[in-house]
């Protein structure tokens, strides 16, 4: 296993390296000026992942392209006020979006201004944060299997915690599907609360992203009984897949990527890639990404469009069965 952890991790550098050399060949010369100011817009509050994510790699990229990218933070309506400013800017690449998971689902829960599959120019998915499902230590599961089965023979009798019209509710309702089993989701306003539920034996098991989780985890107060990685990840290295557990083909990680406006040159949406992917690779920037648990992908250009697509199909398919509503 250790081997493949190391496989993986070499292979996720390969692809980043392999999207700077591909839009260095094709993005060179393009769109290069020494003065210029980027507004990178973050669709949440300051100081979450996504709102750190964007100001180091915007402090890299502005010291190494002479250039000023400016953060600045639209949150609301689930994301909705900042994607929808970025879809009206003029596609020239001086606004870019940060997006995350909320992105392809806030489309499928409310009727909105702008298609997230025809209103901007996918540049790259820049990181991804593994997602755990958990049971506190004193809880008799020690394995995914295993709660799962007594969910399968007690229909409603376990629960799961989690933040409702997030991508781990939606998750949650994949898992059920996928598993054929009847639990029952409890919603809570934020992870430290539903984290809280679990500590005190309110919920059976809850699903959040890694983040925040690492101390509990540590002081053996939280069991980790899966992941939702493609892969395993490289802060759970001993912690199985959904998929490894049986179910395969399952994937629901934390996500953020790089967005333009519809119709951006894709002379400037290749250098964009270009600058974000190397900024990447530098090694104390891919140092303060993984202490945030942000780990880089580096997905690019097509490629990334495919993600988004068959996120929003999934995504739409879970809503309209589990008949989840905005709230």
């Amino acid at each position: 296993m250790a081997f493949q952890r190391r496989q993986f991790l070499h292979l996720a550098t390969g692809a980043v390296a392999l999207c700077v050399l591909s839009v260095g060949i094709f993005g060179n010369g393009a769109w290069s000026q020494s003065a210029r100011t980027i507004k990178v817009v973050v669709p949440f509050p300051p100081g979450g992942g996504t709102d750190i994510l964007a100001r180091i790699l915007g402090e890299q990229i502005s010291r190494a392209q002479g250039l000023t990218i400016l953060i600045e933070n639209r949150p609301g309506a689930g994301a909705v006020i900042g994607t929808e400013a970025v879809s009206r800017a003029a596609p020239d690449g001086n606004t870019l979006l940060v997006a995350a998971p909320a992105f392809v689902i806030s489309p499928r829960l409310r009727k909105l201004n702008y298609d997230p599959l025809t209103s901007f120019e996918p540049i790259c998915q820049l990181t991804s944060t593994p997602t755990v499902l958990l049971v506190n230590s004193a809880s008799p599961y020690r394995t995914l299997s295993e709660l799962l089965d007594v969910a399968r023979a007690r229909p409603g009798s376990l629960t799961m915690g989690g933040i409702p019209g997030s991508p781990l509710h939606l998750g949650f309702e994949m898992l059920k599907r996928t598993a054929n089993v009847d639990m029952t989701f409890v919603p809570y306003a934020g992870g430290a609360p539903a984290v809280s539920a679990l500590l005190g034996n309110h919920v059976t098991s809850v699903f959040l992203p890694y983040s925040g989780l690492e101390e509990q985890l540590k002081t053996g107060r939280l069991r980790a009984l899966a992941s939702a990685s493609r892969t395993r990840s490289e802060a759970l290295p001993d912690v199985p897949t959904v998929a490894e557990s049986g179910y395969k083909d399952f994937e629901t990680d934390f996500w953020n990527g790089l967005l333009a406006p519809a119709k951006t040159p894709k002379e400037t949406v290749s250098q964009l890639a270009g600058w974000f992917t190397a900024a990447m690779l530098v090694p104390e920037v891919k140092a303060k990404l993984v202490t945030q648990n942000l780990y880089p992908v580096g997905m690019c250009g097509a490629d990334f469009g495919a993600v988004l697509r068959k996120q929003y199909v999934e995504y739409g398919r879970i809503i309209a069965e589990a008949n989840i509503k905005a709230d």
